[in-house]
């Protein structure tokens, strides 16, 4: 058996760079700062090889992929860590349906393809989901477009006895996770909410593409999130000055006993990219094991990393 999990991804942008040079750093220095789980299933950070990658931007084609995680527009800083040259080029990617024969072909000896372009591309998504199904790898969506959430995907990966992991990850410490926890404390502790508000703020291409294509992600940010229906997601901003940061506002308003008011500001700011690859390097994990296992579907133990697993709202 193949000890490390061979991966593909899809998308060489902000999230790819944290991933591929976090990955490097680990193996140099060994340090589980932000690593929530050494090993899983026997699989460590490091052991992770990137066999494939696909990418859209013309300026990225060709290059090695540890030379084109640092084009533009791509900001994420680098790290301090050597980052030997991976040996694999960057393939032209889909921007239609049509090519999944030829994505396909080029997965041979890969087992896990991580889906980490832009959301908002529903189409483009199911075209990659079904490549890695003809060509027997693992999927994962990390956007918030709909593919482990459809029925009919899901029923073939799981006839296929493939894992399909999805839909759009609940970064490491990021908006969601706080205020889902601040939300659940209130339940916990028998207040009322009245109301709640999330707003964000980023300056990665991620952001720019959701201010333009908002719906998906707004659906899926709610779906994380108890009380949502008292919830509004005001629309995302684009600040291009802030780089890899993102910055999110959340406040509750609350009653307590004897209807008193209770009121929270909250003010969270963290790179974004790097919580993104910090719950990445779980799913992958996850993801090469239950393939290895022959465990097909959608793994139980990805369901807290998402913000839109099955049964949610598409």
């Amino acid at each position: 058996m193949i000890k490390q999990a061979r991966v593909a991804v899809v998308g060489v942008g902000n999230n790819t760079s944290a991933l591929v040079q976090g990955i490097a750093l680990h193996r140099h220095s060994g340090s589980l700062v932000g690593v929530r789980r050494p090993a899983v299933d026997g699989l460590a950070v490091g052991d992770i090889e990137f066999v494939a990658a696909f990418a859209t931007s013309q300026e990225k084609i060709g290059k090695d992929l540890t030379e084109a995680i640092f084009l533009p527009p791509n900001n994420f800083p680098r790290l301090d860590c050597d980052l030997p040259e991976a040996g694999v080029p960057v393939t032209k990617g889909l921007v239609d349906a049509t090519g999944v024969d030829r994505v396909a072909a080029a997965l041979a000896g890969a087992e896990v393809l991580l889906y980490s372009a832009p959301s908002g591309r529903p189409e483009v998504a199911r075209a990659y989901a079904e490549a890695a199904c003809r060509a027997g790898v693992a999927f994962i969506n990390t956007t918030a477009d709909p593919i482990a959430r459809d029925p009919e995907v899901m029923s073939r990966f799981e006839a296929a006895g493939l894992p399909l992991l999805g839909d759009d990850l609940a970064s490491q410490f990021g908006t969601s996770v706080v205020h889902n926890a601040l939300l659940r404390l209130l339940q916990e502790r028998g207040l009322t909410l009245v109301s709640s508000y999330q707003v964000n703020l980023g300056g990665t291409e991620d952001f720019r593409n959701l201010v333009e294509n908002p719906n998906t992600k707004k659906r899926s940010k709610l779906n994380a999130l108890p009380d949502a229906g008292k919830v509004e997601m005001a629309p995302l901003g684009y600040l291009p000055h802030l780089r890899s940061q993102k910055v999110a506002h959340l406040n509750i308003e609350a009653r307590g006993w004897g209807e008193t008011v209770v009121s929270l500001d909250v003010k969270l700011r963290v790179d974004d990219p790097s919580g993104a690859a910090g719950v990445n390097i779980d799913l992958i994990r996850i993801a090469a094991s239950a393939l290895r296992n022959g465990h097909g579907g959608h793994p139980a133990q990805a369901t807290s990393l998402l913000k839109s697993p099955p049964g949610t709202a598409i």
